[in-house]
């Protein structure tokens, strides 16, 4: 999968990605025999996944949400003046039973949901949403955070706890704590219908992901596909009870991945129909009205607080800012971006021409006549290099091996911890040092009750005031092949996996005091960064030598080959920056809004807002249509998803630096975990990067990688 890919981080509910106390308060009412009563005896507290139960989660959310409601009541109406540690630090240790559940659920429904844990969700997510309200809305714990935010440099505070003064009191200025009594009972009702119509969404997209799956016919039909995937399809065809026919499921890009290998043109143009009608061809699972009510409520909420629309209150904490910035930059982008995804168009007609297609180059027709012009421009395919990326491999002597060289971190597999799938696969993470990093856990197949996309959560945040560490996972949707059958990996999927270890990194090279600010709790638009510079070792010589072996002989990757992998980077670069544009563009449009603006045809705004934007062009449709566009319209990225182009203007310069310093190196390493990596959210996003690069970053960088310097 091509970047951008999804992330989810653990997050609590009331705390902004908070952690929370060891021990419960008194008066707690669950079952001893819940699992989530008191936390794992795991090593680091390592969810005990083999006792957790679909109805343990709907008891310890209850007493979990009682648990720190009284904790926060006691913060509240202390009778003391006052202090840090009686106001923020109490803050900081409140609803670690409440924190356990929410990070175990959430990953869970996320990676390995059911109809329970569905309903769950559901039931839960305007619960929260009001226990949430609940804190931030109360004006007694606010005028304490306020009268410590007024004196702030008169406390004696070191600099992270400073900023995390600072931080506590805009976050409750921004959840509503200076509104009237009128309207914050407005903003819980607003707050109350986000949570639920958000969760409807993530739970329609994936149904309807299922419900849209292409079923064939033939074997014909899926001509161009290997064995293995034709295979695969004829499994998926027998588990939904087609015995005798073929189903190609449907993941949660625009853009097919068996649209490359496809020969039969009129199988892709229903492939690519069955993508994008996702969600707009009515039935139980249309999303096109949570769309609109979303974008109204948010719009709606944004106002009530003071912003004049959704954006810019999303983008306030942002390294962005504001909607301005974030405009200017998608604009700058879209016209080279579109123009060489016109020139990649034309040289994808010319073979379409000399074959006699006699048709012009759809969206369908995009990735099987890529795959054409890169043969004939590098001499190279791009399945020659599947055989060399089988997934232990990738994983074990690729992406561990480059952290060992970089870091001086190894891992070991352990086999004793349980797991919720049996495909899950979890290693102790040993520092340089010999001591015990984190625990990482690695789930990397595609399964139907599994959310598209790939990302990192945290089960255990790091924290020093809590002495915790790490315990963090990636989650990848590659397609499992049949039994006994290798898992040989495309480049893209080879990429995502360095990605996504780059988030996991960064969650546990973590080394702050308060959990408010651990890991990857730092903004939207600086979280993708240190997951984009770890993509860098995919292909970095001495990290594909080690890695890339063919998976029958062991042999390593022809150099020539290697050389035409290299040589093809900016390949096809229109594309790939054109679709991002085209979402990312559609996430600002929904989000600056207001309220008297919202449309009433979700497929007529999108249409106007790509014409309007420049990024109209047919053969590159958006990578996420407005329907199955759960990074901005589910709350995890709304008015964020140029987060990650964002991001990459970081991650071009850091690569530079690597380069202009010695590249794979401890030193570097060293450098850039100290200086950036292990200092979660404790300052300013941008603070961060000047200590690790020593000025401003370049835009240069990212305009030569994706091939735009000549526009």
């Amino acid at each position: 999968m091509t970047r951008p890919q999804m992330l989810i981080i653990a997050a609590s509910l009331a705390f902004a990605g908070t952690a929370f106390a060891a021990q419960p308060a008194p008066g707690a009412v669950l079952d001893a025999s819940n699992p989530f009563a008191k936390p794992s005896a795991l090593p680091f507290n390592y969810p005990a996944f083999d006792k957790i139960k679909d109805e343990h989660f709907l008891p310890a959310y209850a007493a979990g949400m009682r648990e720190q409601l009284r904790e926060v009541a006691g913060i509240a109406n202390n009778l003391k003046a006052p202090t840090f540690e009686n106001t923020i630090v109490a803050m900081e240790r409140s609803g670690q039973m409440l924190s356990r559940v929410s990070a175990v659920f959430s990953n869970l429904q996320t990676a390995n949901t059911n109809d329970r844990l569905d309903a769950v969700d559901r039931e839960m997510s305007p619960k929260l949403a009001a226990h949430n309200d609940a804190i931030y809305l109360n004006p007694k714990l606010f005028k304490r955070v306020e009268t410590l935010h007024a004196k702030r440099d008169k406390l004696g505070l070191d600099a992270e706890a400073k900023f995390l003064l600072e931080r506590y009191y805009k976050e409750f200025v921004r959840a509503g704590a200076k509104l009237s009594a009128a309207d914050k009972e407005k903003l819980k009702a607003y707050n109350g219908q986000i949570a639920s119509l958000q969760s409807e969404f993530s739970q329609r997209v994936l149904k309807e992901a299922n419900a849209s799956a292409l079923v064939l016919n033939t074997r014909d039909e899926l001509a161009g596909l290997s064995e293995a995937e034709i295979t695969a399809a004829a499994g998926e065809a027998k588990k939904r009870g087609l015995d005798g026919k073929y189903v190609i499921t449907i993941a949660n890009t625009t853009i097919q991945a068996p649209l490359a290998s496809l020969t039969n043109r009129s199988v892709r143009e229903r492939l690519q129909a069955a993508s994008m009608n996702r969600g707009s061809r009515g039935g139980e699972f249309d999303t096109r009205e949570l769309v609109l009510k979303l974008a109204k409520l948010r719009a709606e909420r944004a106002t009530l607080l003071g912003y004049p629309n959704y954006a810019a209150y999303s983008q306030e904490l942002e390294t962005a800012q504001n909607p301005a910035a974030v405009n200017k930059l998608l604009a700058e982008l879209a016209k080279p971006a579109v123009n060489n995804a016109r020139r990649e168009a034309g040289e994808i007609q010319k073979i379409i021409d000399a074959q006699k297609g006699g048709f012009q180059v759809a969206a369908h027709d995009w990735a099987f006549y890529t795959d054409k012009v890169r043969a004939a421009q590098y001499n190279f395919d791009e399945n020659q290099l599947r055989p060399y990326f089988e997934l232990n491999n990738v994983l074990v002597n690729g992406v561990f091996f480059a952290a060992t060289k970089e870091f001086g971190i190894t891992f070991k597999e352990r086999k004793d911890l349980p797991v919720y799938d049996p495909d899950v696969r979890t290693f102790d993470v040993i520092d340089a040092d010999g001591k015990q990093l984190a625990i990482f856990i690695f789930d990397p197949y595609a399964r139907a009750n599994k959310q598209g996309g790939a990302w990192m959560n945290e089960y255990v945040s790091q924290s020093h005031l809590l002495g915790r560490h790490p315990v963090v996972g990636n989650h990848l949707n590659i397609p499992k092949p049949p039994a006994g059958e290798p898992t040989l990996m495309t480049y893209d999927e080879v990429r995502t996996a360095f990605h996504e270890f780059g988030h996991a990194l960064h969650g546990m090279f973590s080394n702050v005091k308060y959990p408010h600010f651990s890991g990857t709790n730092v903004p939207r638009d600086f979280v993708e960064y240190p997951s984009q510079v770890n993509e860098m070792w995919a292909i970095w010589p001495e990290v594909l030598a080690n890695y890339a072996k063919h998976y029958k002989t062991g042999e390593a990757m022809p150099k020539a080959l290697l050389d035409k992998v290299v040589a093809s980077k900016k390949f096809n670069m229109g594309f790939v920056t054109t679709e991002y544009l085209a979402a990312s563009l559609l996430d600002q449009r929904w989000h600056q809004l207001t309220p008297s603006q919202i449309p009433t045809d979700v497929l007529a705004f999108e249409a106007k807002s790509l014409k309007d934007a420049g990024v109209d062009f047919a053969p590159v449709p958006p990578r996420y249509r407005s329907t199955y566009f759960s990074h901005s319209m589910n709350g995890g990225y709304s008015a964020g998803y140029y987060a990650y182009l964002w991001s990459e203007k970081l991650d071009a310069d850091t690569v530079e630096w690597f380069k202009e310093n010695g590249g794979l190196s401890r030193k570097n390493g060293d450098h850039f975990r100290k200086t950036l990596l292990s200092r979660g959210g404790t300052t300013e996003a941008m603070n961060l990067f000047r200590d690790f690069r020593g000025r401003d970053p370049i835009i240069e960088p990212l305009l030569e990688r994706r091939g735009l310097t000549a526009n």
